[in-house]
């Protein structure tokens, strides 16, 4: 008696589990561009860092050094204590202005976003069109002047109020959420928790908030820096003794030639705060998209 074989079975390719090497595995041209992106993006940081721990003699020879100094904290000492620059009160400043500022177009901006995504409303999407033309606009260029005016009608010229008001509110930031919102909080979703008798601020505390926290960190990031880096407003409606953090770097200048050292000491300063946003803002970032990941 003759037996029938069974057909070889047809292999295929195994997906390797979340942990698997194969899943994270990299080729060595991607290996390659990732870290000469790292290089490249690094370097300007390093060679400021380089800088601003030498001295104005050795920051000028050529070639020029390559390695940081010893002398970092006594040119902070020297920013610090620059009586034309107020540094110190213009860092201050500038945590106050772009903290406030970040808050409030993140909250206001989630809160637009929701709405524009999630409740149907008489005149929603002419509204969301109207935010879309604001973007289009360049409003610091063609409204400085009268901008300008009304604060001086509000008597707030050389008060941190004339900074934090015209910013309070982001077009892009309300375009950014509402699409987000679509994206990652499911309709059904938000009629469940309304059958479950869940009032429209409940929904977005307890539904809204979690699925959009990346969003939510992605335009933090980008308040903060984008409010943090502004040197022309602040510059024009600010006095010279309280002044935001870019003003005062810029104050750092010498009256007959440019001392490089201590503006690189001064910038060098002035990113801290940046890079604790990022991590603090970036942990978000991952730790949402992780979540999201789990869910899924």
């Amino acid at each position: 008696m003759t037996t029938l074989s069974a057909p070889a079975e047809t292999r295929k390719p195994r997906a390797k589990r979340a942990g698997g090497s194969d899943l994270w595995k990299a080729t060595p041209l991607t290996r390659i561009v990732l870290i000469v992106t790292i290089v490249v993006s690094a370097f300007p940081l390093y060679w400021m860092v380089v800088i601003a721990s030498r001295s104005n003699h050795e920051a000028t020879d050529i070639p020029p050094p390559f390695l940081p100094g010893g002398n970092l904290g006594q040119n902070i000492q020297r920013v610090l204590a620059n009586e034309d620059a107020h540094y110190l009160a213009g860092l201050t400043n500038s945590v106050i202005i772009a903290s406030t500022v970040t808050i409030s177009v993140v909250l206001i901006s989630t809160f637009a976003g929701f709405a524009f995504a999630r409740l149907r409303f008489k005149g929603g999407r002419i509204l969301l069109l109207l935010v879309l033309v604001t973007m289009m606009v360049p409003l610091q260029q063609m409204g400085m002047v009268p901008l300008y005016r009304m604060m001086v009608s509000l008597e707030w010229i050389g008060t941190l109020k004339a900074v934090i008001l015209p910013y309070l509110l982001n077009g892009f930031g309300v375009f950014l959420m509402t699409q987000y919102t679509e994206q990652a909080v499911p309709n059904e979703l938000v009629e469940a928790a309304r059958v479950d008798g869940a009032s429209t601020l409940r929904i977005w505390w307890n539904v809204i908030l979690p699925a959009v926290r990346p969003g939510m960190a992605v335009l933090g990031i980008n308040t903060f820096m984008l409010t943090w880096n502004d040197f022309l407003w602040p510059l024009i409606v600010l006095t010279p003794d309280n002044p935001t953090v870019q003003v005062a770097i810029n104050s750092l200048n010498a009256k007959y030639g440019t001392d490089y050292v201590l503006i690189f000491s001064g910038t060098a300063l002035s990113v801290l705060p940046l890079i604790v946003v990022f991590v603090v803002f970036g942990r978000q970032i991952i730790g949402g998209l992780m979540e999201g990941a789990v869910k899924a």
